[in-house]
Protein backbone atom coordinates (compact mmCIF):
# COMPACT_ATOMS: atom_id res chain seq x y z
CA UNK A 1 0.00 0.00 0.00
CA UNK A 2 1.61 3.91 -0.95
CA UNK A 3 0.80 7.03 0.43
CA UNK A 4 2.45 10.03 -0.92
CA UNK A 5 5.44 8.34 -2.39
CA UNK A 6 6.62 6.19 0.41
CA UNK A 7 5.42 2.58 0.78
CA UNK A 8 3.22 1.22 3.90
CA UNK A 9 4.22 -1.42 5.61
CA UNK A 10 2.88 -2.43 8.95
CA UNK A 11 3.86 -1.06 11.80
CA UNK A 12 5.32 -4.11 13.48
CA UNK A 13 7.16 -4.80 10.55
CA UNK A 14 8.78 -1.37 10.58
CA UNK A 15 9.71 -1.11 13.98
CA UNK A 16 11.21 -4.65 13.64
CA UNK A 17 13.40 -3.33 10.85
CA UNK A 18 14.25 -0.31 13.42
CA UNK A 19 14.67 -2.26 16.18
CA UNK A 20 17.23 -4.82 13.88
CA UNK A 21 18.99 -1.97 12.02
CA UNK A 22 19.73 0.35 15.01
CA UNK A 23 21.52 -2.59 16.86
CA UNK A 24 23.07 -3.48 14.29
CA UNK A 25 24.50 0.00 13.51
CA UNK A 26 25.31 0.93 17.09
CA UNK A 27 27.02 -2.13 17.41
CA UNK A 28 29.20 -0.68 14.43
CA UNK A 29 29.76 2.42 16.45
CA UNK A 30 27.39 4.63 14.88
CA UNK A 31 23.64 5.94 15.50
CA UNK A 32 21.26 4.93 12.99
CA UNK A 33 19.48 8.55 12.39
CA UNK A 34 16.58 7.85 10.17
CA UNK A 35 15.30 4.93 8.05
CA UNK A 36 12.48 5.00 5.18
CA UNK A 37 11.15 2.86 2.95
CA UNK A 38 9.99 4.19 -0.49
CA UNK A 39 9.22 4.08 -4.23
CA UNK A 40 10.69 6.19 -6.37
CA UNK A 41 10.23 5.41 -10.09
CA UNK A 42 8.58 2.14 -9.81
CA UNK A 43 11.62 1.24 -7.55
CA UNK A 44 11.86 0.44 -3.86
CA UNK A 45 14.41 1.74 -1.67
CA UNK A 46 15.34 1.52 1.96
CA UNK A 47 17.57 4.09 3.11
CA UNK A 48 19.42 3.99 6.07
CA UNK A 49 20.92 7.41 7.29
CA UNK A 50 24.04 6.57 10.21
CA UNK A 51 26.36 9.18 12.32
CA UNK A 52 28.69 10.03 14.13
CA UNK A 53 29.92 12.80 16.28
CA UNK A 54 33.38 11.77 14.84
CA UNK A 55 31.35 12.12 10.93
CA UNK A 56 30.55 9.25 8.51
CA UNK A 57 33.00 8.42 5.44
CA UNK A 58 31.93 6.67 2.51
CA UNK A 59 33.86 3.59 3.85
CA UNK A 60 32.02 3.75 7.06
CA UNK A 61 28.90 3.38 4.75
CA UNK A 62 30.39 0.89 2.82
CA UNK A 63 31.05 -1.65 6.32
CA UNK A 64 27.69 -0.87 7.13
CA UNK A 65 26.05 -2.13 4.26
CA UNK A 66 28.10 -5.27 4.42
CA UNK A 67 27.57 -5.95 7.89
CA UNK A 68 23.47 -5.31 7.38
CA UNK A 69 23.08 -7.36 4.91
CA UNK A 70 25.72 -10.61 6.00
CA UNK A 71 24.02 -10.14 9.77
CA UNK A 72 19.70 -9.79 8.72
CA UNK A 73 18.96 -8.41 5.30
CA UNK A 74 20.55 -11.17 3.08
CA UNK A 75 19.50 -13.70 6.13
CA UNK A 76 15.97 -13.00 7.47
CA UNK A 77 15.44 -11.42 3.97
CA UNK A 78 12.60 -9.22 5.91
CA UNK A 79 11.07 -7.27 3.10
CA UNK A 80 8.98 -8.92 0.08
CA UNK A 81 9.92 -6.87 -2.67
CA UNK A 82 12.86 -6.33 -4.52
CA UNK A 83 14.54 -3.14 -3.00
CA UNK A 84 18.11 -0.82 -3.08
CA UNK A 85 20.13 -0.65 0.33
CA UNK A 86 21.12 3.14 0.46
CA UNK A 87 23.14 4.00 3.66
CA UNK A 88 24.53 7.50 4.04
CA UNK A 89 25.21 10.60 6.28
CA UNK A 90 22.20 12.60 7.34
CA UNK A 91 24.30 15.08 5.99
CA UNK A 92 25.15 18.74 6.84
CA UNK A 93 21.88 20.03 5.81
CA UNK A 94 19.90 16.80 7.63
CA UNK A 95 16.36 16.74 7.98
CA UNK A 96 14.44 16.87 11.47
CA UNK A 97 12.56 14.08 11.70
CA UNK A 98 12.10 13.45 15.55
CA UNK A 99 11.42 14.77 19.09
CA UNK A 100 15.16 13.84 19.88
CA UNK A 101 16.37 15.62 16.46
CA UNK A 102 14.51 18.55 16.91
CA UNK A 103 15.45 18.84 20.77
CA UNK A 104 19.42 17.95 19.78
CA UNK A 105 19.18 20.86 17.50
CA UNK A 106 17.46 23.66 19.90
CA UNK A 107 19.44 26.83 19.26
CA UNK A 108 20.95 25.87 15.51
CA UNK A 109 19.72 27.55 12.60
CA UNK A 110 17.07 25.80 10.42
CA UNK A 111 14.95 26.23 6.99
CA UNK A 112 11.34 25.28 7.38
CA UNK A 113 9.80 24.20 4.52
CA UNK A 114 5.75 25.07 4.44
CA UNK A 115 2.83 22.95 2.92
CA UNK A 116 0.91 26.21 2.94
CA UNK A 117 1.19 29.68 3.42
CA UNK A 118 1.80 31.08 6.92
CA UNK A 119 1.52 34.57 7.46
CA UNK A 120 2.29 35.48 4.04
CA UNK A 121 5.36 33.07 3.55
CA UNK A 122 5.94 29.39 2.44
CA UNK A 123 9.48 29.44 3.78
CA UNK A 124 11.20 30.58 7.20
CA UNK A 125 14.37 30.92 8.07
CA UNK A 126 15.94 31.07 11.54
CA UNK A 127 16.86 30.04 14.89
CA UNK A 128 14.57 26.66 16.38
CA UNK A 129 13.77 28.54 19.63
CA UNK A 130 11.33 25.65 21.00
CA UNK A 131 8.66 23.05 19.95
CA UNK A 132 5.85 21.14 21.01
CA UNK A 133 3.66 18.44 19.15
CA UNK A 134 1.65 21.37 18.07
CA UNK A 135 3.98 24.22 16.68
CA UNK A 136 7.46 25.39 16.59
CA UNK A 137 8.73 28.67 17.27
CA UNK A 138 11.86 30.30 14.71
CA UNK A 139 13.73 33.56 15.59
CA UNK A 140 14.82 35.29 12.80
CA UNK A 141 14.34 38.86 11.62
CA UNK A 142 10.91 38.20 13.60
CA UNK A 143 9.52 35.38 15.81
CA UNK A 144 7.71 32.46 14.22
CA UNK A 145 5.28 30.46 15.88
CA UNK A 146 4.42 27.85 12.89
CA UNK A 147 1.80 24.80 13.53
CA UNK A 148 3.37 21.97 13.04
CA UNK A 149 0.88 20.72 10.96
CA UNK A 150 1.89 23.49 8.21
CA UNK A 151 5.44 21.88 8.32
CA UNK A 152 6.53 20.34 4.83
CA UNK A 153 10.46 19.95 6.27
CA UNK A 154 12.39 21.37 8.65
CA UNK A 155 16.08 20.72 7.85
CA UNK A 156 19.86 22.39 9.12
CA UNK A 157 20.77 25.67 7.57
CA UNK A 158 24.75 23.71 6.76
CA UNK A 159 27.99 26.12 7.10
CA UNK A 160 31.17 25.34 5.67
Amino acid sequence: MEKGGILVITEVKLNELRDRVKAIVNNEGFELYHIEYVKENNEFYLRIYIDSESGVTINNCVDITKKLSSDYLDVEDPIDEAYYLEISSPGIERILYTEEHYRRYLNHEVKVALSKLHCGKKKVVGVLKDFNENEIIIEGEEVWTIPTEKIKRIKLKGEF
